[in-house]
């Protein structure tokens, strides 16, 4: 028979794929789901929302823990078996970070049933059932796989963003849809304009998550007086409040900048002060793993100076940088414009 080889290689690959699924099968933990998250309460909700319809949207604040559980939902219809389910974030310290937690709720070990995969690092096995990757990796992909085929579920996070990447998957996607009816999507959001997200995906349901884990509460620094003529200076407004907040109970705190420089300058800039029982630690993107995951001991205190790898803020002024695409220009300048509640919080 001429097509003798083909028959046989295609032959391999379905043993291959038939050993993947037994082996997910057999690595499938036991789930349980915090009882604290305010997305427990709606786990049923969901769960059905997902199993009638190949979309849903997801909103919720920060801190109702749908990151960590809808992985955990989706496991429990079924999915990750026959296909993988890819989570996305938007970077690389959010997508490694998010996989350890995962796997440390479900007590197994990152890189098994809980695996990641980032620029540089691949923690992806074949008994992987959740695979939490950057949505850069997700696009790289699909140059080679444009059907999705290894994923049966796919779960893109802080759609609210709006970042290229974002924004072209979600169209990529939708356009997907119809050659993949097997395939599950989920898009979680702020409670920004969810209704966007479901028109964009012909009127998918939306399922509400109130609540957060932590309470927060707001407070502004004091206002510059009209008279004063000079613009505050914002090391100066960091050095307020946190001498503000040393003086309260002990806790560490979180300083949010623009970008890498501005965190450096801010780190240095506390250091010189020599501030009792404090640690100040920078994080950002470009830091060796090792340093990223370090964790300061009981007593101390750690100022930690980050960029958008985690959300809050610490400041008079709160701004993210953005790369703006430019139909006039040969290239993608970053600005610095305001920025939204939702993120901040």
């Amino acid at each position: 028979m001429p097509n003798r080889p083909f028959f046989r290689r295609w032959r391999k690959k379905l043993n291959r794929r038939a050993g993947r699924v037994l082996l997910r099968e057999a690595a499938r933990p036991a789930i349980a789901y915090p009882e604290n998250l305010p997305v427990s309460q709606k786990k049923q909700e969901i769960l059905e929302a997902v199993r009638d319809h190949q979309v849903v949207i997801v909103a919720g604040e920060t801190g109702s823990g749908k990151t960590t559980q809808l992985p955990k939902i989706c496991m429990e219809l079924g999915r990750g078996v026959k296909g993988l389910i890819g989570h996305t974030q938007p970077r690389r310290l959010a997508a490694r970070t998010v996989a350890n937690r995962i796997a440390e709720e479900l007590q197994t070990e990152p890189g098994g049933c809980i695996g990641y995969k980032v620029r540089f690092s691949d923690h992806v096995s074949d008994n992987t059932m959740v695979k939490l990757m950057t949505d850069g990796i997700l696009l790289a992909e699909i140059q080679q796989d444009r059907l999705l085929m290894q994923y049966d579920t796919i779960i893109i996070d802080e759609a609210h963003e709006r970042s290229l990447n974002i924004d072209f998957l979600l169209g990529y996607l939708r356009e997907l849809l119809p050659r993949r009816p097997d395939l599950k999507i989920i898009i979680t959001s702020a409670t920004i304009d969810p209704e966007r997200f479901s028109r964009h995906f012909n009127n998918a349901p939306i399922i509400e998550v109130s609540g957060r884990t932590y309470p927060v509460e707001v407070r502004y620094r004091p206002i510059v007086e009209d008279a004063d003529d000079t613009e505050r200076d914002q090391l100066q407004a960091i050095f307020d409040a946190v001498d503000e907040l040393g003086r309260e109970s002990p806790g560490d705190i979180l300083i949010f900048m623009s970008g890498e420089r501005e965190i450096r300058d801010t780190a240095d800039a506390l250091n010189k002060l020599n501030l009792r029982h404090t640690e100040v630690l920078p994080l950002y993107a470009r830091l060796s793993n090792s340093e990223q995951n370090r964790r300061v001991p009981g007593p101390q205190r750690a100022a930690d100076s980050a960029g958008h790898q985690r959300r809050g803020n610490l400041a008079d002024r709160a701004g993210h940088q953005v790369r703006y695409r430019s139909r006039h220009r040969a290239y993608q300048p970053l600005q610095l414009p305001d920025q939204s509640t939702a993120p901040a919080d």
